[in-house]
């Protein structure tokens, strides 16, 4: 401070002294409209009271904490949990310059910061600013008014600050969610419009992520379509990596040709690889539609059974069922169900869930329950089929918290068939 505020301050130590703790606890302060606790960071005890002062004739209710050293305002700052507006001088026996801003903006990234520099350091204020704090101030130019304004200012900039930073991640999650969307919601790949499909996916409401359901559709050059349908445990943003990873293997296994039997065998191999839990498995069921039309084969690995609609009779079909993938690897033994197709026949596959929402206190819609839903919407066409299951699967839930797994829901069927 300059010599006129120096001198000042030195005759008023001599009346009164100054106390390290200017006040109450920091935890039961003020400002504005913020719960804030300040923190003056200053070494000189004269420059201490005249701050102290100013406080008092400003229209601050707040207490002040006063700490000579950096150290001891980073030990104040790691121990206080309400916002904190720091009156900093640049001068400390410890540390000196800019470093003090830079290793308080380190330490400390949640406070405001009002820097308190010397009517020649005016410059050095604005390079303080650049560095992380909010506002500074020359200490022979302050008064009360001026020092209350900035400490409000600074605390609303910082709170602006870190909703800006809020914001942005908010962004960046969504972008990245979005293009996971794209990897686990494929467009099927199809010849022609032959063969009908009708999807859809929706995120469990007990975590906002997409997680390890997946599924794909692809048609290759002889006419044959194959379909998959698999789900990863947990709900975390590994398993719907795992998920995605899953799903492109299976597509490049169909267009490179591999069998039914070889593709189940390698998605096995790739899920052990490239888990990052060995306690995460993963069921799956793939179809093959030759285009003949009258049949599907089905291999099935842990994943639930399978709804056939045929007009407006729905029935559910158990194929033969093989161990999840990854629960005992290399021990896992998988056949393929021939499941003949009647004209018009569809199928619907789906994750399990779609059926494990709660209905009450110790109940889940179950099997049976979804059963009732698809008879009680046999008579709709695929799209809103699906739609309904999902939405009143969904509703039945809602009581008691929505569905708390993610779920996909494929229907696949031929088109023209009577």
């Amino acid at each position: 401070m300059d010599e006129l505020l120096s001198g000042a301050s030195a005759q008023l130590m001599e009346s009164s002294g100054i106390p390290e703790q200017l006040a109450g606890p920091a935890a039961e302060a003020s400002v504005w409209d913020l719960d804030a606790a300040l923190l003056l960071v200053e070494d000189d005890s004269g420059d201490a009271l005249l701050v102290e002062e100013m406080l008092a004739d400003s229209e601050l209710d707040s207490s002040l904490t006063w700490c000579k050293t950096l150290a001891e305002a980073r030990r104040f700052l790691a121990e206080c949990r309400t916002p904190v507006c720091v009156l900093l001088d640049l001068h400390l026996p410890d540390v000196h310059g800019l470093d003090v801003v830079r290793q308080l903006v380190e330490s400390a990234p949640d406070a405001a910061i009002v820097v308190l520099t010397g009517m020649a350091e005016a410059e050095t204020g604005l390079s303080a600013v650049a560095h992380g704090a909010q506002d500074y101030l020359v200490k022979g130019r302050i008064d009360p008014e001026a020092l209350g304004r900035a400490v409000r200012y600074a605390l609303q900039r910082k709170h602006a600050e870190r909703s800006a930073a809020a914001m942005r991640t908010s962004r960046l999650i969504a972008q990245e969610n979005a293009r996971l969307e794209r990897a686990l919601l494929p467009i099927p790949l199809l010849l022609d419009d032959n063969f009908g499909v009708a999807a859809r996916y929706e995120a469990g409401r007990a975590h906002g992520l997409l997680s390890g359901d997946f599924y794909d559709v692809v048609q290759t050059a002889d006419g044959v379509v194959h379909a998959v349908i698999g789900d990863v445990s947990g709900h975390g943003a590994a398993e719907a990596a795992l998920g995605v990873c899953l799903r492109v293997a299976w597509r490049t296994a169909v267009l490179t040709g591999v069998s039914q039997l070889e593709k189940v065998a390698l998605l096995e191999e790739i899920l052990v690889a490239e888990r990052s839990d060995p306690h995460v498995f993963a069921t799956v069921t793939m179809l093959v539609f030759p285009p003949g039309r009258d049949r599907v084969h089905i291999a099935r690995a842990g994943h639930p059974g399978l709804l056939l609609r045929r007009g407006t009779d729905v029935t559910w079909v158990e194929p033969d069922v093989g161990m999840a993938l990854g629960l005992l690897p290399g021990s896992g033994r998988w056949t393929v169900t021939d499941l003949d197709l009647a004209p018009g026949s569809e199928l619907v596959l789906f994750t399990d869930g779609l059926f494990e929402g709660r209905t009450g206190p110790q109940s889940r819609l179950g099997e049976e329950g979804l059963l009732a839903l698809a008879r009680k919407h046999a008579a709709q066409e695929p799209r809103a089929f699906v739609d309904a299951l999902v939405a009143e699967a969904t509703e039945s839930a809602s009581p008691y918290g929505g569905l708390a797994d993610d779920v996909a829901v494929l229907h696949l069927g031929w088109r023209g068939d009577s």
